[in-house]
């Protein structure tokens, strides 16, 4: 079984290259998608996503529950390619209909917790390959806003904690990936 983590910014080329690595091994692939169409500009997003990607892949939706789709779906005949985790990420930071203050701590939800325990236990016991998608946010400024730095911060600390994990990160930059840790490396 084979962990990677692919980085990048918006529009880096980071799912493009996440896709070309599944396509390469030959094996059948499900894709898992985590957005969600809630405006039109995202449902168009969406619907480029789906053009681009290979008419005889799978696709499985699912916007929350991560860890539940790779119990149900690893396998090792298949790679999974999960884009993208920050839009997850935000699905479950903000899934409820508490409002977050502009300032000062705010505690992370419950759901939030249990949901990236989850993700986490599924990746150390799942079979066969997977390939996750995220966005790097922390290399700008530090956001106005409570809600926007919680975010920012539980992207960064999710994204260490999946670097842990895989055997490979790669960060991908204007299209070309820089390999940060390759799969014969041991976690520091």
């Amino acid at each position: 079984m084979t962990l990677t983590l692919v980085l990048g910014g918006a529009r880096s080329g980071k799912s493009g290259y996440a896709e070309h690595r599944a396509a390469d091994t030959g094996r059948e692939v499900l894709y898992v998608a985590t957005a969600r169409a809630c405006d039109g500009e995202m449902a168009g997003r969406i619907a480029r996503h789906r053009a681009q990607r290979p008419a005889h892949w799978a696709t499985v939706e699912e916007p929350v529950h991560l860890g539940d789709a790779l119990a149900t779906h690893a396998s090792p005949s298949r790679v999974i390619l999960i884009d993208c985790l920050t839009l997850w990420l935000s699905n479950v930071l903000f899934a409820g209909s508490e409002p977050f203050p502009e300032v000062g701590e705010i505690e992370l939800p419950h759901s939030f917790v249990a949901e990236r325990a989850a993700l986490l236990s599924a990746l150390a016991s799942a079979k066969g390959d997977i390939i996750l998608v995220s966005n790097e946010v922390g290399m700008g400024i530090v956001p106005m806003g409570a809600a926007t730095r919680m975010f920012m911060d539980e992207a960064g600390r999710l994204n260490q904690a999946l670097a842990a994990v895989c055997g490979e990160v790669v960060f991908v930059a204007a299209g070309l990936p820089l390999v940060l840790k390759a799969s014969s490396c041991s976690p520091v």
